[in-house]
């Protein structure tokens, strides 16, 4: 058969009377439409009039022939309305080009009608047919991720039900839950999503706690939290229900996991002497309910994580020491920078030793310098919440003598806030009385850092109000810290109360820390609250104050942290570049790194331009955004796009990308990244590099501070274990950006430090003795080798001129001395034989040394510092007397099921200082016990 080279002769048929050659023609050209559409397409007008002709039998073949000569011109909308008509004739499970590209279209167009808030015109009902259709070909393929993803872009919540049942349940409820929460967009939806996932986990045959009780966090939904706890309890899975609330504690807010608490039940009174063998942390004794109250409140996680700390110390205080001498101490820039890295290097350690070796050093700090020295204190004793009045009792305000200086006093009040960081129950009625009773603006200043760290989304009304109290006395200094703590304790609650007032003060004031202090806390009051916050971001971003418009930017930062919101990114890129203050397109940019948390490999392509800007605050701005974005992940791309910058001509530049270098390579060593040791020693020699200039020398020392954090045990990690947004962390992050106008917020990053490490307990809260395996070498993940003291230095003499006769003579010397030698080799040669022979020795250990083959794996203990990305190496022995209750993302702290409950358990015995001085071990008391006061000397 001669293949056609023309389809004039069949469009022709088109046009004779009888119906049947009509229909032939048009089964003709359905096959021949992809090579002879150009010739039919000037008959697309016969064919249209056949598809609108109600009595022609193949109306819906005509609608398919008419869809596909469009589609080849390009015409993908009117292809789409005939493929609608085509009816059957337009097959789903056809791989064909066409086919795809319309369902792709089709997709897209049902799509954009179910979900746009404009659109007021019903779904064609052809349309929904398709899409259906496909639907139905993913589930008989078996492709269940598709149409899940398809149902919740188009908002089908039933789909994704009836998908969700056909599939693998526990394994695609994982992938919805995973999906909702980094790609679903729109908040009322994911929330509608969260709700049906946590009726499917409740259907499973082992129902997924852990999950559901991820999904009840982000619902905000405490009496459903509750009820499970109290179901969990009924059913005898007590382990089940403290791991929960590890998890919770991990992941909720202060209010949240408030109110769960007291939804549960009370003890009833016969038990409460049990109440007091909780305090001195016997939690034998202790009901359930008394645990999971104890585990919500973070006593429990803060007291494993500051044991944690305080056994695996492994801070290098030689690097302090040597960065301290290099630096000039009478630089108040250089001493707040030791003191920073310093409370970095020790977070959460308890070990003042640094500062105990060095009071002369330290008593040289004078104003806002010992106000942040006092302040590290907090950083360092972190978590001790019980000790924290007694530890900083020497420094806290004294009314009626006037014994201390106002700024160590500020500090201390300060310090008290981060050592109750997130948990500040005991303390808030303490710093809210000093708030009060004192004039003093720096005290005022260092109580209202303090109840904003300490009563972080408390939404505690009589606080707001003192502090409003406090920010109408107008005051600058007292002011600014008075509006950042207000929108601090009602953070993420978008009080519109609150940001009428705060907005309002904000107009008129005419103090601009003022203004930056209220801005930037507006922001914190929308945390997490996505397009709600839009009408602030609009009405900040519009005016023309550019400190208002600097606190929009942020608000766009916490409201959509963690999304990856394109809006919000289109939005940032924009101010980024066409702002005409510059404060404003650096936190523009800066703000990239909060909002794509959960996308971190996305940050170097988008900054990569801005990284480049003629304006270094833009370059600055980019800096930080990749060091927020990609902390604790060793993300080499980063790294790379960081390296020139820390070229840069422009000092502060210089400063944000060593800073960003060491978010990014904390807890990394020079095996899982190559970087490591070249940016260490950048660092040290930039600190040495006498020219260097004092703001570049700043971030290098913070930057050393950082990649040492929490005595190298904890990453900087702005999300948490199972990919929840880690909110202090994220806060604190925020804050710490503000040291660019305040040095003492620097201590702020603090909390975002997590502790690495795997902590086992049994059903009493106790860390058993337990071993498990990290199955790599053990270098891979190892602490950086502590540095060497330098070596004695040996004088080398001047060489001296050498005249040619002397030259002559000690060569004619050198000659008989050879002569001689000959004849004496036996007696000369003793000695280098013996030196030869300890030489080869030493050598033949070396290679013993290297022969001996590094082992596979490692066994660890119970309270050992893992890092995250040795996490999926980790396993547990078969033979294991304990295995954790949760079988996925372990990590952190854990309960342990006791295989041999009826055997005796071996113990860890907690080793941190106490006050009653209870939990000291031996040889570590002298050590460990509280320092004395560090006297500042009273001139100023």
């Amino acid at each position: 058969m001669t293949a056609l080279t023309s389809a004039n002769g069949i469009i022709a048929l088109l046009e004779e009377p009888q119906p049947e050659l009509k229909v032939y023609a048009l089964q003709q050209l359905n096959s021949l439409v992809d090579e002879f559409w150009a010739e039919i397409s000037d008959s697309i007008a016969i064919i249209e009039i056949l598809y609108e002709d109600q009595t022609f039998s193949e109306r819906e073949l005509a609608a398919l022939v008419a869809s596909k000569v469009y589609y080849n011109l390009g015409e993908l909308d009117d292809s789409l309305t005939f493929a609608l008509g085509a009816g059957k004739h337009f097959d789903v499970a056809d791989s064909s080009e066409y086919v795809t590209t319309i369902i792709s279209k089709c997709i897209d167009k049902y799509i954009h009608l179910r979900t746009s808030p404009e659109n007021t015109e019903p779904v064609d009902p052809r349309l929904e047919a398709i899409v259906e259709r496909m639907f139905q070909r993913c589930a008989d393929d078996g492709e269940y991720e598709q149409a899940i993803g398809i149902a919740l872009e188009s908002r089908r919540l039933d789909i994704i039900e009836s998908t969700i049942l056909k599939g693998n349940p526990s394994q695609l409820l994982a992938y919805v839950l995973d999906v909702s929460m980094t790609l679903v967009q729109n908040l009322e939806f994911r929330n509608e999503v969260l709700r049906l996932l946590v009726n499917l986990y409740k259907k499973l045959e082992k129902p997924d706690y852990i999950s559901i009780s991820q999904c009840l966090v982000h619902l905000n939904d405490t009496t459903s939290c509750a009820k499970m706890l109290k179901s969990l309890i009924e059913k005898n899975d007590e382990l089940m229900a403290y791991q929960i609330s590890f998890d919770l504690e991990e992941n909720a807010t202060q209010e949240f996991l408030s109110k769960v608490s007291n939804e549960l039940p009370n003890e009833p009174v016969a038990e409460e002497p049990k109440e007091d063998a909780m305090e001195v942390e016997e939690p034998k004794t202790a009901s359930p309910f008394q645990k999971i109250k104890s585990i919500l409140s973070g006593q429990e996680s803060i007291r494993l994580h500051l044991e944690f700390l305080y056994r695996n110390n492994h801070t290098d205080l030689l690097i302090l020491k040597n960065t301290k001498n290099a630096l000039e101490s009478r630089n108040s820039v250089y001493h707040s920078a030791v003191t920073f890295a310093n409370a970095f290097m020790q977070a959460g350690t308890t070990s003042d030793e640094f500062l105990r070796q060095n009071l002369d050093w330290l008593s040289r700090a004078t104003n806002w310098s010992k106000f942040s020295a006092t302040a590290a204190l907090g950083v360092i004793h972190k978590g001790q919440l019980a000790e924290s009045m007694n530890l900083l009792a020497p420094y806290l305000p004294t009314h009626g003598v006037t014994s201390n200086s106002s700024y160590s006093e500020g500090g201390s009040l300060y310090a008290l806030g981060l050592i109750n960081a997130n948990h500040g129950a005991d303390v808030l009625e303490y710093l809210r009385k000093e708030l009060k009773e004192t004039s003093d603006e720096v005290i005022q200043h260092g109580a209202s850092l303090g109840l904003a760290v300490a009563g972080m989304a408390t939404a505690n009304e009589s606080i707001y109000e003192d502090l409003k109290s406090v920010l109408f006395g107008d005051n600058a200094v007292a002011g600014e810290a008075a509006g950042l703590a207000m929108g601090l304790v009602m953070l993420g609650t978008a009080s519109e109360q609150a940001l009428d007032e705060m907005l309002q003060y904000a107009h008129e004031t005419q103090h601009e820390k003022i203004i930056r202090g209220l801005a930037i806390g507006m922001s914190f009051i929308m945390y997490g609250k996505e397009e709600q916050a839009d009408g602030l971001i609009d009405k900040l971003l519009e005016d023309k104050d550019s400190v208002l418009r600097y606190g929009g930017i942020y608000t766009i930062a916490m409201a959509y942290s963690g999304t990856g919101n394109n809006k919000a990114i289109r939005r940032l890129l924009h101010v980024a570049v066409s702002d005409v203050n510059d404060d404003v397109r650096r936190a523009a940019v800066t703000s990239l790194g909060f909002v794509l948390l959960r996308n971190p490999k996305q940050v170097p392509r988008i900054v990569q331009l801005l990284a480049e800007s003629y304006n270094p605050h833009v370059r600055y701005g980019a800096t930080l955004a990749l060091g927020i974005s990609c902390a604790g992940t060793g993300y080499l791309d980063a790294l790379e796009l960081l390296e020139p910058m820390t070229k840069d001509p422009v000092d502060f530049v210089r400063q944000g990308a060593y800073i960003s270098q060491a978010m990014i390579l904390i807890q990394q060593t020079e095996n899982t990244n190559p970087k490591v040791t070249a940016v260490r020693k950048m660092y040290e020699k930039v600190i040495g590099d006498k020219h260097e200039d004092p703001m570049a020398k700043f971030g290098a020392v913070l930057a050393q501070g950082i990649i040492d954090a929490g005595g190298r045990n904890v990453t900087m990690s702005l999300l948490s274990r199972t990919g929840h947004a880690n909110m202090p962390a994220i806060v604190g992050t925020a804050v710490f950006t503000q040291f660019w106008y305040w040095y003492p917020l620097t201590h702020m990053l603090s909390l975002a430090f997590t502790p690495t490490a795997i902590i086992g307990l049994n059903k009493n809260l106790e860390t058993p003795k337990f071993e498990f395996i990290s199955n790599t070498k053990p270098s891979l993940f190892a602490y950086p080798p502590a540095i060497k003291p330098p070596s004695a230095t040996v004088v080398e003499k001047v060489a001296t001129a050498v005249l040619s006769t002397t030259a002559k003579a000690r060569a004619r010397a050198k000659k008989i001395e050879k002569e001689k030698g000959e004849m004496m080799d036996v007696d000369k040669e003793e000695q280098p034989k013996d030196e030869e022979m300890k030489d080869e020795s030493s050598e033949k250990k070396d290679e013993r040394k290297k022969k001996k083959k590094e082992e596979n794996f490692e066994i660890l203990e119970n309270m050992a510092r893992v890092v995250p990305a040795q996490l999926k190496h980790i396993s547990f022995k078969e033979v294991s007397r304990y295995v954790p209750v949760k079988s996925e993302n372990i990590g952190g702290i854990i309960m342990l099921i006791d295989k041999r409950p009826d055997e005796e358990e071996d113990l860890l015995q907690p080793r941190v200082p106490s006050g009653d001085g209870s939990g000291r071990s031996g040889a570590q008391e002298e050590e460990a016990a509280p320092f004395e006061p560090f006297e500042y000397p009273v001139d100023d």
